[in-house]
């Protein structure tokens, strides 16, 4: 045991000496981080003092982001806007963030110590014509303001409300309800496209324009039919579209009737010849009366006049008798051939006056509502471009179609040269309203679905939004009746800008005040990891 503590107590000397500077190692290791966190500390500490003195000290904060107005503004002396949102202010060329159009030099740029900078715009007067920030919105919520420049939570830079766009911008008592005044300036109003137009009195019509078919006159069309019992023996009408004129024979037809009648008439014709020498004034009145009987009973057969004459000349009974037309007209219908046998009542031709015809068009409820008989219309035709006939509206049906909610309307027109067929499709258009009165162009106004917007030329690139009622239209114009008056311009152009700008200021003015007394402003919220510096403020 002896030896062995003996021979352990060198062994673990060595080992205290072998451990010895081992240990020292790390003690020395300890010292180096000590140090390195202390350099670090310090680091950290000179950076966040700096960023404390950049967003607090006015100073550190121009020197490092020089601004407008400041010992830095001549490097960025030109400015360049919008034509349509003034308040886009930019440094460089571009486009407009919200129309996208062309942003323009602004002629007479701020150059330093201007007096459009924070301090020295806000709550005073321009100095050297300068325009005059009331405020500052945020671009994302108007409701949001600030006295200051500033940025908004997500690093967008807060727009500059000026004088000039507020003022006069409020919901005045001529102004319709959520429009304002826009104030474009007359520089801009060639660069934003605006045209203008001036309201003239003068006289307006409404036309409308229908499409018809054309349809026989039903007063022209006539039906050859017979009246007695018999037989076709010939046809001199022989197919439908032939051209028969009044008076030319159409058929030959056999009646027993018919030849019994005209033996009728012969024999009383006869016998009252030789009552005439009678000395009794009955017989002869009688006899006279019958002869003239048997003759009506044969007019009543629809027997020509000429046939009857013919008959009374040679007194001979002819087997068959020929029907004449009895107008002039085409042949629309056939319903016979030779040896056909016919009734009373059987319809045998159909013959068609196509001198003037009939137009059939529909109108919806609104155009029927003014269409009145004889007004005057004017037709054209695909087939025949050239062709342009008047006519009248010859009747007005006293039922609206179920199906179309249109109301059919029928128009009368000659036919020279019988150029318009039947089911032949034909074009009608006819003026319903002629007034005078104030008549601007049509494009000058804004339909909103509830009422009617138009944007009047104040002068000097202002333009006036009021709601105005529209009476007769026609022809790309429309009748004012109410909103603007005779000589007045109005805008035709780019419409649509104003009406956008109109409605964003009337909304802005709404939520900040008008001019003369605007709201307090609110104060932004701090940017993410900027402390109480709103971005562009410099020192408070």
């Amino acid at each position: 045991m002896s030896d062995e503590r003996k021979e352990g107590i060198p062994q673990n000397t060595e080992e205290k000496a072998a451990d010895g500077p081992e240990r020292e190692a790390p003690g020395s290791g300890n010292g180096g981080k000590s140090r390195f966190f202390v350099v670090l500390s310090a680091v950290l500490g000179i950076l966040l003092a700096g960023v404390v003195a950049f967003y607090n000290v006015p100073a550190f904060h121009v020197l490092l982001h020089p601004h407008p107005g400041g010992d830095n503004a001549a490097e960025s002396a030109d400015k360049y806007t919008c034509g349509m949102h003034p308040f886009i202010i930019s440094d460089k060329p571009g486009n407009c963030p919200i129309c996208g159009m062309a942003l323009t030099k602004i002629e007479g740029s701020p150059v330093p110590g201007g007096a459009t900078t924070a301090s020295s715009a806000i709550g005073g007067k321009p100095s050297g014509g300068a325009r005059v920030i009331l405020f500052y919105r945020n671009p994302m919520n108007p409701n949001v303001t600030s006295k200051t420049p500033a940025k908004d939570e997500m690093g967008m830079d807060y727009v500059p409300v000026y004088e000039d766009e507020v003022k006069g911008s409020g919901t005045g008592v001529n102004l319709p309800e959520g429009y304002a005044t826009v104030q474009v300036g007359a520089e801009r109003v060639q660069l934003a496209g605006i045209q203008s137009a001036a309201a003239v009195r003068e006289t307006i019509s409404h036309p409308v324009r229908a499409v018809g078919i054309v349809v026989p006159d039903e007063r022209r069309v006539r039906r050859v039919q017979s009246k007695v019992d018999g037989w076709v023996e010939k046809l001199h009408t022989n197919f439908v579209g032939q051209l028969v004129t009044k008076g030319q024979p159409l058929l030959e037809i056999y009646s027993p009737d018919l030849v019994a009648t005209q033996r009728e008439y012969l024999l009383a014709r006869a016998g009252s010849d030789r009552m005439k020498e009678s000395p009794y004034e009955d017989a002869r009145e009688m006899s006279s009366r019958l002869a003239q009987a048997a003759r009506t009973r044969l007019k009543l057969f629809d027997v020509p006049e000429s046939f009857i004459e013919d008959l009374e000349r040679t007194g001979k009974v002819r087997r068959t008798v020929t029907l004449n037309a009895p107008v002039s007209g085409y042949v629309t219908g056939k319903e016979i051939f030779e040896g056909t046998r016919v009734m009373p009542g059987m319809d045998l031709l159909t013959v068609t006056d196509l001198s003037r015809v009939w137009i059939e068009a529909d109108l919806y409820e609104y155009e029927a509502q003014a269409v009145r008989v004889g007004q005057a219309a004017v037709l054209e035709t695909v087939a025949d471009p050239g062709t342009r006939l008047k006519g009248r509206v010859a009747f007005i049906y006293p039922t609206f179609s179920p199906e179309t909610r249109t109301l059919k309307v029928r128009f009368e027109f000659p036919n020279p040269g019988l150029r318009l067929k039947p089911q032949m499709y034909a074009n009608v258009a006819l003026d319903l309203h002629s007034v005078t009165g104030v008549v601007v162009p049509d494009s000058a106004l804004i339909e909103t679905g509830v009422r009617v917007i138009a944007f009047v030329d104040a002068g000097g690139g202002s333009f006036e939004p009021r709601e105005v009622k529209v009476g007769v239209r026609g022809g790309g114009k429309a009748q004012i009746l109410s909103g603007v008056k005779a000589g007045e311009n109005v805008a035709v152009g780019a419409n649509f800008l104003l009406d956008s700008e109109s409605k964003l200021r009337a909304a802005l003015t709404k939520m900040t005040g008008p001019a003369s007394t605007p709201s307090q402003p609110q104060s932004p919220p701090p940017p993410q990891g900027q402390g109480d510096h709103s971005g562009h403020g410099g020192g408070r």
